[in-house]
């Protein structure tokens, strides 16, 4: 299955359109789209953008909590409510929203970046300092790991 992968800084052109990197616009195309979902990040300063997929998870998300439930209702008020479908034109270029690029503090360059069965929409410099955190955080896990699988190995090796 096709994946939204890789990272792609864009520039803004003078009328404020965007393109969307050809191997992303295959899959929008796939799922029978001539628009990709978008909404802001509940949590980050950045777009989380898609199609098909993006809809199944949101869907599947809200679908864990009980029907008129309040925490399903502000769930789905807080995702479906802020959609927005952004229509690609024949360029495969598309026109963010004013409230859209203002809770991603975009002005005239972009990253889009892969995560899989969507991909979020940063202005450069917050989406650099993001990545610095994530690395950081996952070096830390990939230390925690190793030093526990040492430690196991090391209570195997006493075992003998």
């Amino acid at each position: 299955m096709e994946r939204f992968v890789s990272t792609y800084p864009m520039r803004l052109d003078s009328k404020g359109r965007m393109s969307i990197p050809a191997p992303y616009r295959a899959l929008l195309a796939r799922d029978g789209l001539e628009h990709l979902y978008c909404h802001p990040a509940l949590d980050l300063p950045a777009l989380q953008a898609g199609g098909a997929r993006l809809m199944a998870g949101i869907d599947a998300l809200i679908a864990r909590y009980p029907p008129y439930s309040e925490a399903r209702e502000e769930l789905a008020g807080a995702l479906y409510g802020a959609i927005e479908m952004v229509k690609l034109d024949p360029e495969g270029r598309v026109m963010l929203g004013e409230g859209l690029k203002a809770h991603a503090h975009i002005k005239d360059e972009a990253v889009l970046v892969g995560l899989g069965d969507h991909f979020r929409i940063w202005e450069p410099e917050r989406f650099r300092a993001h990545l610095a955190e994530a690395t950081a955080r996952v070096r830390a896990l990939k230390q925690e790991i190793g030093s526990q699988g040492a430690t196991r190995d090391s209570r195997a090796d006493g075992a003998r």
